[in-house]
C-alpha cells in the first residue's frame, strides 16, 4: 500500500493524502476495474506519441490537425502545451495548425531555449508555406521572455509575426484587473465603431 500511495503522490498536484484518497479508492473497487485502470494507464504509455510536425499528442506520427487538409498550414499558432491547444480548438474560431514548445523559458526552472522546441519552429518557418507565426504564450514574465526569443529567431524571415490580443476580459470590473492588463489595455486599445 505505502509503495502505491508513494507512486501516486509522484504525479502533479497529487500529495500524500490525496494519494492515500486515490489508494484507498482503488482497493474498494473489484479486481476488473483496477485492471482495466492500470491497462489504460500502460495503453496510454505505449500509444501515445508526440507529433512529428508540431509535437501535440497523436496516436500516429503526424498528429490530426497536422494531417487535417482542410486546416490552413500558412498559420501557425505557437503554444506552450497541449492544454493550450486543446483550449484553442475548443473556441472553434481558429482554422490554422499548431506548434507545441513544451513549456516557455524560465532560468529560475532551469528552462532554456534548447529544452523548448523552437528549432523545430524555425526548421519549420524555414521550410517554407508559413505565411504568419501567432505566439499565443501566456501573458507572464516567462511568456513574454519566449515570445522576444522567437521573434528575435524569426525576424528577417519575411513572415508575419503577431500575438493574441491581451487585456481586459469581457464582464470584468476594472478595480479587480491588475495593472499590467490594464495598462497594455490602454496602449493597446482600438478605435470605437458604435458596435459592440
Amino acid at each position: 500500500m505505502e509503495k502505491a500511495v508513494n507512486e501516486f503522490a509522484k504525479l502533479p498536484g497529487i500529495g500524500v493524502k490525496t494519494a492515500m484518497r486515490l489508494v484507498l479508492h482503488l482497493l474498494r473497487q473489484d479486481v476488473q476495474s483496477v485492471e482495466s485502470f492500470g491497462e489504460a494507464l500502460i495503453t496510454l504509455k505505449k500509444e501515445v506519441k508526440y507529433c512529428s510536425v508540431c509535437h501535440n499528442i497523436s496516436d500516429t506520427d503526424v498528429c490530426g490537425i497536422c494531417s487535417d487538409m482542410q486546416r490552413d498550414r500558412s498559420v501557425v499558432c505557437v503554444v506552450e502545451n497541449i492544454q493550450d491547444v486543446m483550449a484553442i480548438e475548443n473556441t472553434h474560431q481558429y482554422r490554422g495548425v499548431y506548434h507545441v514548445l513544451g513549456g516557455v523559458i524560465s532560468p529560475m526552472d532551469g528552462v532554456g531555449p534548447s529544452d523548448l522546441q523552437i528549432q523545430s519552429l524555425v526548421e519549420r518557418v524555414q521550410n517554407g508555406g508559413i505565411q504568419e507565426i501567432i505566439l499565443a504564450l501566456s501573458p507572464t514574465m516567462e511568456g513574454d521572455t519566449t515570445n522576444f526569443y522567437i521573434y528575435r529567431k524569426l525576424e528577417g524571415c519575411g513572415i508575419r509575426i503577431s500575438m493574441i490580443a491581451r487585456g481586459v476580459a469581457q464582464n470584468d470590473e476594472l478595480q479587480y484587473t491588475d495593472e499590467v492588463t490594464l495598462g497594455r489595455s490602454i496602449v493597446n486599445r482600438i478605435a470605437f465603431t458604435g458596435q459592440i
